[in-house]
C-alpha cells in the first residue's frame, strides 16, 4: 500500500488545516488507519486511528477536542481536520496503515507514506 498525505503548511496558533492521505496499491477499506508525527529532536508519536469501518476512533490526549480524524473509503482516502493549533503541534505529520487501531497505538503499523510538514508560528 502506497500512501501519499498532504496539506500540510505554515498556520498561526489557533488556525486550522486540514491533512489528507491518499491510498493506492491494496484494499484500503480493510486496514485501519492512522496520523502519527514527529518533531525535531523528538521520538514520532501517534496522534489519531480509525478503523476499517470508522466505528472506532482514538486520539492522543493532547489533541482530544481539537483533531477529528475520518475517512473515506470509497475515495481511498484519510483526512485529519486540526482545529485551535498550537505550537508545539507542530511537525511532520505521517498517514500510516495498520491491523487495528489498538496496534496502531503501539506503534505496530503496517505502512507508512512519506510525511508533510506542519509548522505553527506564534
Amino acid at each position: 500500500v502506497q500512501l501519499q498525505a498532504s496539506g500540510g503548511g505554515l498556520v498561526q496558533a489557533g488556525g486550522s488545516l486540514r491533512l489528507s492521505c491518499a491510498a493506492s496499491g491494496g484494499t484500503f477499506s480493510s486496514y485501519a488507519m492512522g496520523w502519527f508525527r514527529q518533531a525535531p529532536g523528538k521520538e514520532r508519536e501517534f496522534v489519531a486511528g480509525i478503523s476499517w469501518s470508522s466505528v472506532g476512533t482514538y486520539y492522543t490526549n493532547s489533541v482530544k477536542g481539537r483533531f477529528t480524524i475520518s475517512r473515506d473509503n470509497a475515495k481511498n482516502t484519510v483526512y485529519l481536520q486540526m482545529n485551535s493549533l498550537k505550537p508545539e503541534d507542530t511537525a511532520v505529520y505521517y498517514c500510516t496503515a495498520g491491523t487495528t487501531v489498538q496496534l496502531m497505538v503501539i506503534n505496530e503499523i503496517l505502512f507508512r507514506g512519506q510525511g508533510t510538514q506542519v509548522t505553527v508560528s506564534s
